[in-house]
């Protein structure tokens, strides 16, 4: 259960999170947003069991602060490429020859015990189109932050990247049958709750490999 919260806590902020920076630069309080997001850090921090992943996000932490200091604005605008680096990193690495099964078979894997033909590779075809989603927003959310009004950049990562998101699992979700007739398809929130459930296990199976 705590999990879970956790989990829709770091979405609802995630969420609102454009917003917030949009009305801060605005207002001359943009620095709020984003030490919400420090702040995170700092308390991963400091509830890591393990030395060096406590040390590695306190050095982080201090990194996008001083960002903020010297750097307020456009800190606060790169930030929501943390989380999309993030998801890059996870899906790209299980990508590699030597850290598969590939993230997205990780999941199914939770949800089924027998795989039909072919279906190992789609997983893989599936990975790496997420991967190029996120490299996608990175970019994208870079170049706004930089060179476009602050009203197109909330747009996209507020609305745009959610969208997208959306339409890419809605099309999967609606091709799977067809593909993989003779599959028992679970439903969308059976599917999300096991993510959400299983995301820290698989998150820690991908590091140790």
């Amino acid at each position: 259960m705590l999990i879970i919260l956790r989990s829709i806590i770091t979405t609802v902020i995630a969420l609102i999170y454009p917003y917030l920076v949009y009305r801060g630069l605005q207002q001359g309080d943009v620095w709020i947003a984003p030490s919400i997001i420090i702040g995170f850090y700092l308390y991963q921090a400091f509830k890591s069991p393990s030395h060096h992943e406590r040390l590695l996000k306190l050095t982080f932490a201090l990194i996008l602060l001083l960002g903020l200091f010297y750097f307020q604005a456009l800190t606060a605008k790169l930030m929501p490429i943390l989380v999309q680096l993030i998801l890059l990193h996870l899906f790209g690495k299980t990508l590699l020859k030597n850290h598969g099964p590939s993230l997205i078979e990780r999941f199914v894997r939770l949800e089924f015990a027998e795989f039909p033909p072919g279906i190992t590779e789609y997983c893989r075809q599936l990975t790496l189109m997420w991967t190029v989603f996120f490299t996608f927003n990175i970019i994208s959310c870079i170049a706004l932050a930089l060179y476009a009004p602050v009203s197109w950049w909330a747009i996209y990562t507020g609305i745009g990247m959610l969208l997208g998101t959306a339409i890419l699992m809605l099309g999967e979700y609606i091709c799977r049958p067809f593909l993989f007739p003779d599959l028992t398809i679970p439903d969308i929130k059976s599917s999300a709750k096991n993510m959400i459930v299983n995301g820290r296990k698989v998150w820690e199976d991908i590091h140790s490999s």
